[in-house]
């Protein structure tokens, strides 16, 4: 084949591969299957730039029947875009369950981490607040036992114990830390976000754990804050008290002498 034929295959793949990230991108589920019976291959085009493929676009979008039409065209369902991030970080930032949930049950990597911050799916629900996409990524950790609750919050009475479901990665999990040392009980308490923050410390999320000067980020409020310390500067009464009745140190000071 000569050059000026491989290039009209590569003009060609281009434009129908963004054909495909319109269909993802607007939920037009009958042209997104039809460019996929044609070019299974598509599945795996991503945009010139940030590089989103079609799966990063349908999972921002929440369409998630094209989500589910791409996962059976065999993408790789941990595609990252220039910034790391997953279609499941998408999915959770815009709080799209029903993606979440497809996406989980496919076993997507819920630990990957981004490059821009280093956060993982559930720091991208918690910042915004999505409490069903938190439950939903926790939900491989969580056993189908009538007293989990009370046993995560030290109040069961039967012979039960951690012990009888993984815990200990559990609580990794909720407690992941992103650039700093911020973890999703520090993003949900900042931005006033009491449901999640109260889902999250069910789970297991310490409200101990503070912050670090790593170089990596500016940290405003000061390295060494706790999730109250970032509760309390974002002024959220709630959230206050939610971490105080779980145990957080009101007399705690970071870095910068708030206390």
């Amino acid at each position: 084949m000569g050059l000026l034929g491989m290039m009209g295959d590569s003009f060609g793949c281009s434009a129908t591969g963004e054909r495909l990230v319109s269909a993802a991108r607007d939920g037009d589920i009958q042209e997104a299957r039809a460019l996929l019976e044609l070019n299974p291959r598509l599945a795996r085009y991503s945009t010139f730039g940030i590089r989103n493929t079609p799966l990063h676009y349908s999972a921002a979008k929440g369409h998630h029947e094209i989500v589910s039409l791409l996962i059976e065209s065999g993408v790789d369902i941990n595609l990252r875009n220039c910034r790391g991030q997953t279609a499941l970080m998408q999915a959770c930032l815009y709080g799209h369950w029903k993606v979440v949930q497809i996406l989980v049950l496919f076993k997507a990597n819920i630990h990957k981490k981004d490059c821009f911050s280093g956060a993982t799916a559930i720091h991208f629900a918690a910042l915004k607040g999505h409490t069903r996409c938190i439950r939903l990524i926790a939900a491989d950790y969580v056993p189908s036992l009538p007293d989990f609750w009370s046993i995560m919050r030290g109040t069961a009475t039967g012979e039960t114990n951690k012990e009888a479901f993984d815990a200990a990665n559990l609580q990794r999990l909720v407690n992941a830390k992103s650039d700093g040392g911020v973890t999703p009980l520090h993003l949900a308490a900042l931005h006033g976000h009491a449901e999640s923050l109260q889902l999250l410390l069910d789970l297991g999320a310490s409200v101990s754990e503070v912050t670090v000067n790593d170089g990596s980020t500016i940290d405003l409020i000061g390295s060494g804050s706790t999730a109250l310390h970032y509760a309390a500067c974002g002024g959220s009464a709630v959230c206050c008290q939610l971490l105080i009745a779980a145990g957080a140190h009101m007399g705690a000071e970071n870095a910068n002498g708030y206390a």
